[in-house]
């Protein structure tokens, strides 16, 4: 009794168990429910129908601190879906139940019926005791069936269940043999990195990592229900942190997917009848999984750290260059005032004296001897409001708004010129001109503001969406180099759009600079600031800078959850930039015939709703893009033909009218009278601009491309990139010069837009292919082992819109001292 008294309860119910049954174990298991005693590694062949079922008892000790875990291998001969066979595992903590045949449900109710399936059941936790410990497992084997169904019966332990650090396992699975193993942390490591490669892209499979609970689902019916998952071609990554898992543990899961459909396979053709069902498709797929320890805090430090103190170097730059700039000032204030140069506000003095009352306007190039107005002067082309005017007036702000009633007579005069100086087009009182070029700063505020909240309200829904059911099929990050922070998934995607915000204030506080320093010469009742150079409007470049920081918090947002759906948040504010670069370098020579602000914002929020539209409908429907290129053209045409005649083309009645009237230009012009051009460069720079318009419409009516928000995108730089190379090389054509601050921003600007493009081209993901498509594409950090390729191009792409910004506002420093009747208008 003593010896019977010191054995485990476990031990005890083993040995009853095995006495009880003993007679029952040459049949192959325990009739009528009672169990009979069996053994790991050994096949059980049987039958059972509506009367006779079978009981099985696996019994094994558990070393401490040891998880255990046991494998099940069923199969039977039956193709009998309406008496399938039943198996039920019982274990101390859970209950596991299955039929044979295995039904998977696919697309269009088609069914894949297997007779053959292997479980791994729920493993036993490690107990604390210090001695070993006795688990007994039940299957239980049963039909309805009223005749006899065969069945084989296999179980084993498994050896190789905890997978270790930075070591490779390989495995195979299949819809009806799924996998998973278990990882604890290590004491020093507080997030991996689970890695899953394939040789093959198919079948479809889903890996998911879940806590330590039974039951694990792991059936494609299920695997969605608990957990993180991705689906996977040939590649997959999560990234798990110690911190979701009090345990300190948790499982892999690997599902085979019974149709390849969800990974951008074949998709199954509806089919009825007995060709709806297939029986045992061969779709095992070989599998290695590496789980290697991620970065350490420390690391997302660094990265911080280096974010803000690279472009923290561009405000030092900016101090000395502007430190250098308030030296030489200083130096040339010593000297007689035709002599003065005021840096750094773009404003300097002509060496030879001027009278300040010299007739203004009184030389237009060709005006003196084409003009009919029989030698009488044209108005000051700085007409200044009498002392105490109104300047606040809304009527002030009209674009076409002039004091001089004859003074649309005058502009159908000075704009048709054959050669147009920047003193026929800056005829507009110059406040009035700068209020009405701070609208654009006004309005993209407001623009910003309002688009920006819904924005950041979606993206974290759809954070929170990602984290509440673990489905990381929705974003497209790239997930092996996705480190998390807090609530968000890929931390270092948002952290380098930093430069953007940065890069953007910084801009601004230059343009402010710039401003004040105007503001000063114009107190001054400086002539020079008055009747030379560039007439100084900032309101444009205002509004770049707001579009840069704004490109860069929009971009964030898109990084928070990089999808389909919200691409266009990304490119948005980009369009803009380019808009405004494209305004900003036609307002320099052409500052009272310049779009306003209003027309402006309008034209882009057409250009934004097409992109939604393309969006929506971009991907197989024709007419869209049949609409959209018609679209296109006709605005190319329109735009310019305005651009052509300076903005004194007249529609007439309707807005046709244009159209009908370019035909007959282009008739008399060109066919009838076959007659040079009157504006010949102009005339060149829009064929050539319409050629390249004409050249992406065609593109996209034969191609259709889905990402069609980059194509819209790509049309902008296009336009932008042919105006800016035709407005320099005009300007060197012009006996005009390029002083070393621009000189050295355009060849910064080259360079660093050929690394950053150099980096945009690495695919790293692709929200065009499916989840699982997007993921072969993902590759690791290169940066730090925080950044990615893309953040790479977060990096440079941000300081070379800050170089372009630079190109803009410094290009035209060297016409400062000349007067605004010999500066050329092209």
């Amino acid at each position: 009794m003593a010896g019977s008294a010191a054995l485990a309860p476990g031990a005890l119910l083993c040995a009853l168990l095995w006495t009880a049954a003993a007679a029952a174990e040459a049949a192959g298991g325990g009739p009528g429910g009672s169990p009979a005693p069996a053994a790991f590694g050994r096949v059980y062949r049987g039958a059972v129908n509506i009367s006779a079922e079978r009981v099985y008892a696996f019994a094994y000790r558990s070393e401490p601190g040891q998880v255990d875990a046991v494998r099940v291998y069923v199969n039977s001969s039956s193709e009998n879906l309406r008496y399938p066979v039943l198996f039920v595992v019982r274990q101390q903590k859970g209950v596991l139940s299955w039929q044979v045949p295995l039904i998977f449900r696919g697309l269009y109710q088609r069914t894949y019926n297997y007779q053959e399936v292997s479980r791994t059941l729920c493993p036993s936790e490690p107990t604390p005791e210090t001695r070993p410990s006795d688990q007994i497992i039940f299957v239980d084997v049963a039909s309805m069936a009223p005749f006899n169904i065969a069945y084989e019966l296999l179980v084993t332990r498994l050896e190789n269940f905890q997978l270790e650090t930075n070591k490779a396992f390989n495995f195979t699975a299949s819809p009806s043999q799924p996998q998973y193993f278990l990882y604890k942390f290590p004491q020093d490591v507080d997030s991996v990195i689970i890695n899953v490669v394939s040789d093959a892209a198919y079948p479809c499979s889903v890996v998911s990592v879940q806590d330590i609970v039974c039951p694990v689902y792991d059936l494609d019916h299920n695997v969605e229900f608990n957990g993180v998952y991705q689906s996977m071609t040939k590649q997959a990554a999560i990234t798990v942190q110690r911190k979701d898992f009090p345990g300190e543990q948790f499982f892999v899961v690997f599902v085979i997917k019974p149709e390849d459909y969800a990974c951008g396979g074949s998709v199954p053709s509806s089919i009825h009848g007995n060709a709806n069902r297939t029986w045992n498709l061969q779709r095992t797929k070989n599998l290695q999984v590496t789980i290697v320890p991620s970065i350490k805090k420390s690391v997302y430090v660094q990265a911080m750290f280096f974010s803000f103190l690279s472009f923290l170097s561009f405000y030092l730059g900016s101090v000395v260059v502007a430190f250098v700039h308030y030296i030489s000032t200083d130096v040339k204030l010593t000297v007689p005032l035709g002599s003065v140069s005021i840096a750094g506000s773009g404003i300097m003095a002509s060496s030879r004296p001027i009278s300040a009352s010299t007739p203004e306007g009184s030389s237009y190039g060709a005006i003196d001897e084409s003009s009919s107005s029989g030698g009488r002067q044209m108005s000051s082309p700085e007409r200044r409001p009498p002392a105490g005017s109104d300047t606040d007036s809304s009527v002030e702000e009209e674009s076409d708004f002039d004091t001089m009633p004859e003074i649309e007579s005058d502009k159908n005069i000075i704009r048709t010129k054959v050669f147009l100086y920047l003193s026929d087009l800056s005829r507009k009182d110059r406040r009035i001109v700068s209020k009405k070029y701070k609208i654009y700063f006004w309005n993209i505020i407001t623009i910003a503001v309002f688009y920006a909240l819904p924005v950041i309200q979606l993206v974290i829904t759809y954070q929170t969406v990602v984290n509440v059911t673990g489905n990381q099929d929705i974003c497209y990050y790239n997930f092996l180099c996705a480190h998390p922070l807090g609530v968000l998934s890929a931390f270092n995607n948002i952290l380098s759009n930093v430069g953007h915000m940065m890069l953007g204030f910084l801009f601004l506080l230059i343009v402010l600079r710039r401003d004040i320093l105007h503001r000063r010469a114009m107190e001054m009742k400086d002539i020079y600031t008055l009747d030379y150079g560039i007439p100084k409007h900032f309101g444009l470049f205002y509004a770049m800078g707001i579009a840069l920081m704004m490109e860069g918090v929009l971009s964030a947002c898109y990084h928070v959850c990089p999808n389909y759906s919200n691409f266009q948040f990304d490119t948005s504010f980009m369009y803009m930039i380019a808009g405004l670069c494209m305004l900003k370098l036609y307002q320099t020579r052409h500052p009272d015939i310049n779009a306003s602000a209003y027309s402006a914002y309008a034209s882009f929020a057409v250009v934004i709703c097409l992109a939604v539209l393309g969006v929506v409908f971009g991907k197989n429907d024709m007419w869209f893009w049949v609409v959209f290129s018609i679209i296109h053209v006709l605005a190319s045409l329109a735009l310019s033909t305005q651009i052509y005649y300076m903005g004194r083309f007249k529609m007439g009645k309707c807005y046709l009218g244009i159209f009908r009237r370019a035909v007959m230009v282009l008739y008399t012009d060109c066919i009838q009278q076959c007659s040079r051009p009157m504006y010949m460069d102009r005339m060149v720079l829009l064929i050539v601009g319409n050629l390249v318009n004409w050249s992406f419409a065609i593109f996209g009516l034969v191609y259709r491309p889905r990402d069609f928000a980059s194509y819209i995108l790509g049309i902008f730089i296009c336009n932008l990139l042919l105006y800016l190379a035709f407005y320099i090389i005009m300007k060197l054509r012009s006996s005009e010069r390029l002083l070393p601050i621009p000189m050295f921003c355009i060849v910064s600007t080259a360079v660093v837009w050929a690394a950053a493009l150099y980096f945009f081209f690495q695919n790293l993901s692709s929200w065009e292919e499916t989840p699982a498509e997007s993921r072969e594409k993902n590759r690791p950090c290169i940066l730090l082992g925080f950044f990615d390729d893309h953040d790479v191009w977060h990096f440079l792409s941000a300081a070379a819109l800050f170089f372009s910004f630079l190109v803009l506002l410094t290009l035209d420093d060297d016409l400062d001292t000349v007067r605004r009747d010999k500066i050329p208008v092209f």
